[in-house]
Protein backbone atom coordinates (compact mmCIF):
# COMPACT_ATOMS: atom_id res chain seq x y z
CA UNK A 1 0.00 0.00 0.00
CA UNK A 2 1.27 3.64 -0.93
CA UNK A 3 0.07 6.32 0.89
CA UNK A 4 0.68 10.18 -0.50
CA UNK A 5 0.44 13.31 1.90
CA UNK A 6 -0.29 16.63 -0.66
CA UNK A 7 0.65 19.38 0.55
CA UNK A 8 3.26 22.26 0.40
CA UNK A 9 3.99 22.68 4.16
CA UNK A 10 1.06 24.62 5.72
CA UNK A 11 0.01 23.82 9.34
CA UNK A 12 -2.82 21.29 8.48
CA UNK A 13 -0.49 19.59 5.98
CA UNK A 14 2.09 18.61 8.62
CA UNK A 15 -0.88 17.43 10.88
CA UNK A 16 -1.94 15.31 8.54
CA UNK A 17 0.89 13.57 7.75
CA UNK A 18 1.18 13.13 11.68
CA UNK A 19 -2.33 11.48 11.73
CA UNK A 20 -1.49 9.27 8.65
CA UNK A 21 1.49 7.99 10.83
CA UNK A 22 -0.44 7.47 13.34
CA UNK A 23 -2.84 5.63 11.88
CA UNK A 24 0.24 3.42 9.95
CA UNK A 25 1.39 2.75 13.26
CA UNK A 26 -2.37 1.66 14.61
CA UNK A 27 -2.61 -0.51 11.39
CA UNK A 28 0.11 -2.98 12.20
CA UNK A 29 0.70 -2.76 7.76
CA UNK A 30 3.37 -2.12 5.82
CA UNK A 31 2.58 1.06 4.31
CA UNK A 32 4.77 3.27 1.81
CA UNK A 33 4.37 6.68 3.09
CA UNK A 34 5.25 9.51 0.67
CA UNK A 35 4.61 13.55 1.09
CA UNK A 36 4.43 15.45 -1.99
CA UNK A 37 5.26 19.07 -1.84
CA UNK A 38 5.54 19.72 -5.50
CA UNK A 39 2.73 21.92 -6.59
CA UNK A 40 2.99 20.01 -9.77
CA UNK A 41 2.97 16.86 -8.81
CA UNK A 42 -0.27 17.84 -6.35
CA UNK A 43 -1.84 20.01 -9.69
CA UNK A 44 -1.59 16.06 -11.58
CA UNK A 45 -4.31 14.68 -8.74
CA UNK A 46 -6.40 17.85 -9.24
CA UNK A 47 -6.00 18.62 -5.96
CA UNK A 48 -7.29 22.71 -5.66
CA UNK A 49 -7.36 22.29 -1.64
CA UNK A 50 -4.43 20.69 0.30
CA UNK A 51 -3.73 18.84 2.44
CA UNK A 52 -4.58 15.74 0.28
CA UNK A 53 -4.61 12.01 1.26
CA UNK A 54 -3.99 9.67 -2.10
CA UNK A 55 -4.24 5.85 -1.19
CA UNK A 56 -2.79 3.58 -4.41
CA UNK A 57 -3.05 6.51 -6.50
CA UNK A 58 -7.07 7.11 -5.54
CA UNK A 59 -7.60 10.89 -4.14
CA UNK A 60 -9.56 10.04 -0.80
CA UNK A 61 -9.89 13.79 0.65
CA UNK A 62 -8.68 17.63 0.46
CA UNK A 63 -8.88 20.26 2.19
CA UNK A 64 -9.32 18.50 5.63
CA UNK A 65 -7.21 17.20 8.60
CA UNK A 66 -8.78 13.37 9.09
CA UNK A 67 -9.10 11.86 12.10
CA UNK A 68 -6.66 8.65 12.83
CA UNK A 69 -10.13 6.55 12.82
CA UNK A 70 -10.73 8.02 9.23
CA UNK A 71 -7.22 7.25 8.04
CA UNK A 72 -8.09 3.61 8.90
CA UNK A 73 -11.05 3.39 7.11
CA UNK A 74 -9.63 4.91 3.97
CA UNK A 75 -6.55 1.87 4.47
CA UNK A 76 -9.30 -0.77 4.63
Amino acid sequence: MKIEVLGTGCSKCITLEKVVKEAIAKSGKFVQLEKVEDIMKIMEYNVVSTPGLVIDGNVVSTGKVLSVDDVLEFMK
